[in-house]
């Protein structure tokens, strides 16, 4: 069994409303010293498989079939067995 940790951030040059509304909300909260917040998601999946390599290419393809935007997200799988 294997952890995949996928971890997707928005490419530079895509707007982030929500990381904008939460800087904002954070500054009407009295948190003055706060400079960004950007939303990242993360996936965390449990998989069966042979080894690393070809967990990590099956959860690539899973990137590129679902779970990412390639116009707009950059991803990182990292991969650990349990």
């Amino acid at each position: 069994m294997f952890e995949a940790r996928v971890t997707i951030t928005l490419k530079k040059g895509v707007s982030d409303p929500e990381g904008a509304n939460t800087l904002k909300a954070l500054h009407l909260l009295g948190f003055d010293n706060v400079r960004a917040a950007k939303t990242i998601r993360t996936f965390d999946i449990l998989i069966d498989g042979k080894d690393k390599n070809s967990v990590k290419k099956e959860v690539e393809q899973m990137c590129q079939r679902l779970l990412t935007n390639p116009v707009i997200h950059n991803y990182d799988i990292e991969v650990e067995e349990e």
